[in-house]
């Protein structure tokens, strides 16, 4: 990743004036001015809103930022100011080279066109030639996959076919910035990974990504850092990880029926090690302060009393590094909750790597037996999590949960990530995230 910086803004802010009614705008336009003139102070005729204000960040070339922020939080509104169509109340935004973006479905296109039509409008509004568009064409289409739909209006459209013309468009023109804006929520798993496939390419050829989704285990997939916007403010910024656990706590944290864990106890809960651990984001490394999770939320905060790792059979105890392919042990103790039933309750362990991707994921819903008669609401119990060690060399941390589960739907009791750090040590390299032992047989085929 280079230290050039393709996007810097400044300070940028967004300001709307509401008004009660139409003649207070009127008043605004004409009367003001005079007042100016006559040297007589303003008279306020409006409400202010500002839709964004004091956001700063620079993005290297070749980097990926995700952006992430609730409805309403400023995230359109920053981005077509960064794109020019939207002009800044204050502060200043420097984009270099060419920008491509994916802003809303069916931006740019007019629906009474076909779509091979939009194809060469939208090029020719996004700076190719007629001749460049022409030669790209067919790659275009290919990568839309909609078939003879191109030479069909694009009113009779799904949103899916609108967005996988749209985006293969926006990625075509070799772009220094590319912006992507939720586009992508509306394609199936296999569009998504064609486009994800892209987008890192482009990146690779040195573009600066924007890459706004609501989807965390996409921004981690594909973003080095994020930023957080919350009610037009600039919330966190910084390596991915840790402002997506953020971000994911603050949403539990606000919801009526789950408490932010910092307002009740927390007994038990240790975080492994004594040092911090660098935790490296490809070229932005994070360093987790031992003895503070990443993130932690739920209705029940305080469930969990405790969480150990251990290598089974071994005489240490709880371990930090655990070698390939030996037993190992996850240990968690929980007070059951009032409400406590056990066709619902459930504990679950997983474990990421240091981009958060689960790698392993276990509940007590996916064994076939019944949790212990003899649990009752208010006791504390432990689970053990037992298996083989199939994870490559590297570091992981461990996420420990206690749930309520009704058919599909899943309600966290309590959630913690990163309540455990640990690396895995091999004695010889394994390729890949996990390696199972995995048996090799050979044979020889008859008649050939």
């Amino acid at each position: 990743m280079s230290s050039e910086s393709l996007i810097r803004v400044d300070n940028l802010g967004k300001r709307y004036d509401m008004f009660a009614k139409p003649a207070d705008r009127l008043l605004q336009l004409v009367a003001e001015p005079i007042r100016s003139g006559l040297g007589l102070a303003p008279k306020v005729h409006s409400k202010e809103i500002w839709a964004l204000r004091n956001v700063s960040f620079e993005v290297s070339r070749g980097e990926a930022l995700g952006v992430m922020g609730r409805n309403g939080s400023g995230k359109s509104t920053m981005l077509q100011m960064l794109c020019g169509t939207l002009r800044p109340t204050e502060g200043e935004v420097h984009v270099a080279g060419r920008i491509s973006a994916l802003l809303e479905l069916g931006a740019g296109f007019n629906p009474e066109f076909t779509g091979r039509e939009n194809v060469f409008l939208n090029g020719r509004l996004l700076g190719l030639e007629q001749a460049v568009i022409e030669e790209r064409f067919d790659d275009i289409c290919a990568f839309a996959d909609i078939g003879p739909y191109i030479d069909e209006a694009t009113k009779t459209y799904s949103s899916g076919m609108f967005v996988r013309l749209a985006f293969a468009v926006a990625t075509s023109v070799d772009a220094d910035v590319l912006i992507v804006d939720e586009a992508l929520a509306v394609g199936d798993a296999r569009f998504q990974a064609r486009c994800m496939k892209r987008i890192r390419r482009i990146q690779d050829d040195g573009a600066s990504v924007l890459f706004v989704s609501h989807d965390v285990a996409a921004v981690r997939t594909l973003c080095q850092r994020a930023l957080w916007l919350e009610r037009g403010t600039l919330k966190d910024l910084g390596p991915v990880l840790r402002v997506s656990s953020r971000y994911m706590e603050s949403i539990f944290a606000d919801d009526p029926d789950a408490a932010p864990a910092e307002e009740l106890p927390q007994p038990g809960v240790e975080v492994a090690g004594e040092e911090s651990l660098e935790l490296p984001a490809e070229d932005v490394p994070v360093v987790v302060p031992a003895g503070k999770p990443l993130a932690h939320w739920g209705s029940h905060v305080g469930l969990i009393r405790s969480v150990t790792l251990e290598s089974v059979g071994a005489d240490t105890g709880a371990v930090d590094v655990l070698q390939w392919g030996k037993r190992c042990r996850v240990s968690m103790a929980v007070r059951l909750p009032e409400d406590y039933s056990a066709q619902t309750f459930c504990i679950a362990f997983s474990i990421k790597d240091l981009r958060g991707h689960d790698i392993v994921v276990s509940s007590t819903a996916d064994a076939d037996a019944d949790l212990p008669a003899g649990w009752r609401a208010g006791d504390v119990v432990q689970l053990d999590f037992e298996f083989e060690n199939g994870l490559v060399e590297g570091k992981y941390f461990l996420v420990a949960a206690v749930e309520r589960r009704m058919g599909a739907v899943v309600e966290y009791y309590e959630y913690i990530e990163g309540v455990r750090f640990f690396s895995v040590a091999s004695e010889r390299r394994y390729f890949g995230i996990y390696q199972p032992k995995i048996t090799h047989e050979f044979k020889e085929v008859p008649g050939v």
